[in-house]
């Protein structure tokens, strides 16, 4: 999930297409620079990316939105560059979806651990307080790695390489080593 304040102009009207289309949108991390446009400085991108689906739109002002996106496929950013009023555009070469593949015992006590959070919030009436959409794929090793690196307080660098690794096990392993530091 990623939510977002659409103030700045480049992106109004980027996100107002977007929803009106029902189109989604790239996001991609920025490696140098600034998320606000200053004069002079152009800022570098990874290279690696998400498609941003709006479930939410709230318009608060004229010239101030709300958005809650949902992560769709992850892509590779080529050929980057600033677009109409800043906006930056590029080619994309979509990475493969995650293969199915079931979380194995050692790791079930994350997916219980995340279960019960779940539960917990629907019993509440608060589901939609969660920073998780269903379906709920706790047996599936990317859903629920993708889940814990989304939420996992680390930085931008490591949640990326993270979220780039290409096999889901070793993806949830991963997570599974952070989560073992943390506690």
């Amino acid at each position: 999930m990623l939510s977002l304040q659409i103030f700045e102009v480049r992106y109004l009207d980027l996100i107002k297409r977007c929803q009106q289309q029902q189109l989604p949108f790239g996001v991609a991390w920025i490696k140098e620079g600034s998320e606000v446009q200053v004069p002079g400085q152009v800022p570098s991108l990874h290279s690696v990316g998400c498609m941003a689906h709006i479930r939410e739109f709230e318009q608060l002002q004229p010239t101030f939105y709300r958005v809650v996106c949902q992560g769709g496929l992850r892509f590779e950013l080529h050929d980057v560059q600033p677009g109409p009023y800043g906006v930056w555009q590029g080619s994309v070469s979509y990475l493969p979806q995650d293969p199915e593949v079931e979380l194995p015992a050692s790791l079930q006590a994350h997916a219980d651990r995340l279960g019960k959070v779940i539960a917990s919030a629907q019993k509440q009436g608060v589901i939609d307080k969660l920073p998780i959409f269903a379906p709920y794929l706790l047996d599936q090793c990317g859903w629920l790695a993708n889940r814990y690196a989304e939420a996992l307080p680390i930085t931008a660098e490591p949640k990326l390489k993270l979220l780039s690794e290409q096999d889901p096990l070793k993806r949830m392993q991963e997570v599974s080593l952070l989560l073992q530091e943390l506690e």
